[in-house]
């Protein structure tokens, strides 16, 4: 029998509004976009997660519902210049992005330039409040150590972001063999994320949570929003264990401790 450790009491509706619904593979077609825009809709999950120029398309889609629209800055890589992304992220909330997602300087933040990735984050995350959006910064924390993820919660913290994310899904570690891989939400770095940034700032997973049993376990952890592509799948496994519309308590089999799945 599992221990009380795994098991949490949820609603249909708590699962569904967990999933920022993920739409941002740079292969993905028009028609894949308007696939994954009628997932968003049919399971009232809390965003779909877009590329920005599919900000129009993904309102039209999206209209009448409670889904919001959650455009992405300076992805995946978070290379482009602080006016560049500042420009970027105020036109992504006018044109209808209600939560944006942006990425770091990554060598900033690892060469110790700190005041750099806080004097972004804040011009970025002032443009968006301005027009009504709220701001997720994004770490990817794989090219991280603890103490550099530390110091960016203190800074979203102190800046007083909506959110902090590990990962884009695309933050790639060359390895020795010469292959490239990635863990993306790991159970340790969300433990240290929740840790160390304020209570007003909630907390992201992205890269790698990939099952119902995934979910509810971040979200035992304070967790209040995860990156996804396998939204149908979560959504039908949670009709499968039975949750509802009403409290349901459910168990659930843990991630590993430090490594998550990838896509």
């Amino acid at each position: 029998m599992p221990n009380e450790m795994n098991s949490i009491t949820v609603t249909r509706q708590q699962v569904a509004k967990m999933i920022d619904h993920s739409l941002l593979h740079p292969t993905m077609t028009d028609e894949d976009i308007l696939s994954g825009l009628g997932i968003a809709k049919k399971y009232n999950v809390a965003t779909a997660c877009v590329k920005p120029y599919l900000i129009p398309m993904a309102k039209k889609e999206l209209e009448g519902t409670d889904v919001l629209v959650c455009p992405v800055v300076g992805f995946p890589h978070g290379n482009s210049t602080t006016q560049v992304k500042v420009l970027e992220a105020e036109a992504a909330a006018k044109a209808g992005g209600k939560e944006i997602d942006m990425v770091i300087n990554i060598g900033k933040a690892l060469s110790g330039d700190w005041d750099y990735v806080a004097s972004e984050i804040k011009q970025i995350n002032t443009v968006v409040t301005q027009s009504g959006a709220a701001l997720k910064v994004i770490f990817e924390n794989d090219f991280l150590q603890n103490e550099h993820i530390i110091k960016l919660c203190r800074i979203c913290s102190d800046v007083g972001v909506a959110f902090v994310k590990t990962s884009t899904g695309y933050g790639f570690v060359k390895r020795p063999d010469g292959l490239y891989s990635y863990k993306g939400a790991t159970v340790a770095h969300l433990k240290l994320m929740r840790e160390f940034s304020s209570p007003q700032v909630q907390v992201k997973a992205a890269g790698g949570v990939r099952t119902l049993d995934d979910l509810l376990h971040v979200m035992s952890l304070g967790v209040t929003r995860i990156g996804a592509t396998a939204t149908e799948a979560i959504m039908t496994e949670a009709e499968k264990r039975g949750i509802t519309d009403e409290p349901t308590q459910v168990t659930f089999k843990p991630m590993d401790e430090g490594v998550a799945g990838a896509y």
